[in-house]
């Protein structure tokens, strides 16, 4: 069972609803619990700082990454609490049926 509302589930899902954004969040998944440090990822995406600054503030802006400053190398890692937050309230309600009645417009199923 998840505590994230449903709210909280349409922010997460619209921030990585976009093609650049879940791509850098793909790639600190796939770096592991270490992250990667804003130049490397500015490296692997081939994008302007400017335009990566936009896209890692509205992930972290979701909570799905945190920054960690050491020194001058500011490093971006992946919450993973916060991503089985999301697949969970995907999911915490997995084929346990739907009550009341169907909408008459909504289309029905097909016969063999």
């Amino acid at each position: 069972m998840t505590n994230m509302d449903t709210d909280e589930l349409a922010h997460c899902l619209e921030k990585l609803g976009h093609p650049t954004r879940l791509r850098i969040y793909r790639l600190l998944v796939r770096a592991g619990h270490a992250g990667l440090p804003v130049g490397a990822i500015q490296l692997h995406m081939g994008m302007p700082g400017s335009t990566l600054s936009h896209h890692l503030s509205n992930l972290v802006a979701a909570g799905l990454i945190r920054q960690l400053r050491d020194g001058r190398v500011l490093n971006c890692i992946a919450d993973y609490a916060r991503m089985d937050s999301v697949i969970a309230a995907m999911t915490d309600n997995c084929c346990v049926g739907v009550d009341g009645p169907v909408p008459e417009d909504s289309p029905q199923p097909q016969k063999p």
